[in-house]
């Protein structure tokens, strides 16, 4: 099986979540080839869950002295400060995956390339639910998503790395996460209503594990490790036409838009 390759480099806050949302409205699960984005973010900004209130747990006045942009995801789960760290988007139907008995047995199959990457940069990576001492905090809500822990959240040396969210929309699958290069989460707590307590954040970056790689060779080792993991081969590919133009109409319709970001409900 062959799926899309797109790397659209890094982009700002909206630009990035119209994308995001632009591959999963075009794509038709019976039809499409499914994808692979790759992308970063320029300038920094922090990113709600879908169901997040946005004056409940952000400091928007002060993101908007500091010119952080704020933008809300398709995903749920908790604020993520973007900075300094690789992105990936997948977009794809049930029947391009191994058979999964239910969602959270998706969800491993789609975090599994993550494993593989970590581990062909030395590093020992492990899911939180195989390797948790407090099983039974796995899934708490929290307002930060690095204060959290979920069943298959990527951990290494007891810490959490990156973030991993999906959404299943009709017939199609979204899935996106981060990879941290630099650890920027103090930079992000400084907008938060709360912050969180500091045994919970425990986190790591690829800078913090001893990994200096340049972005295009682990762009490079990410795609690697996402094909041998489930069994595809990845044919680079730019946005289509269609794509471009819906991108840009979410763009400036919404995700640029004051009012919709306020809204908790972004279905």
């Amino acid at each position: 099986m062959t799926w899309r390759l797109v790397d659209t480099g890094p982009l700002d806050g909206p630009a990035n979540m119209a994308v995001d949302e632009a591959l999963l409205d075009g794509f038709d699960p019976g039809r499409s080839t499914p994808v692979l984005r790759l992308y970063g973010w320029s300038p920094p900004a922090l990113s709600l869950g879908r169901f997040q209130d946005s004056s409940a747990v952000l400091d928007l006045d002060r993101c908007r002295e500091d010119g952080v942009p704020v933008v809300r995801r398709i995903t749920g789960g908790g604020v993520i400060y973007h900075a300094d760290e690789l992105t990936y988007a997948i977009v794809c139907a049930p029947r391009h995956l191994p058979p999964a008995a239910t969602i959270k047995e998706s969800f491993r199959h789609l975090t599994a390339f993550l494993l593989r990457f970590y581990g062909a940069l030395g590093l020992d990576a492990a899911w939180a639910a195989d390797i948790s001492e407090e099983p039974s905090r796995l899934g708490e809500r929290t307002p930060f998503c690095f204060a959290g822990r979920e069943e298959f959240d990527v951990m290494i040396g007891g810490r959490k790395i990156g973030g991993n969210a999906q959404r299943r929309l009709r017939s199609a699958i979204f899935q996106h996460g981060s990879i941290p290069l630099v650890d920027r989460v103090e930079a992000g707590l400084m907008y938060m209503r709360e912050r969180p307590a500091d045994d919970t954040l425990r986190v790591a970056s690829l800078a913090m594990l001893g990994v200096d790689a340049a972005p295009i060779d682990l762009n490079r080792l990410l795609g690697e490790a996402f094909g041998a993991s489930l069994g595809i081969t990845l044919a680079t590919s730019g946005l289509t036409d269609w794509e471009r133009k819906r991108s840009e109409t979410l763009r400036v319709g919404k995700y640029a838009e004051y009012d919709w970001l306020r809204e908790r409900d972004a279905s």
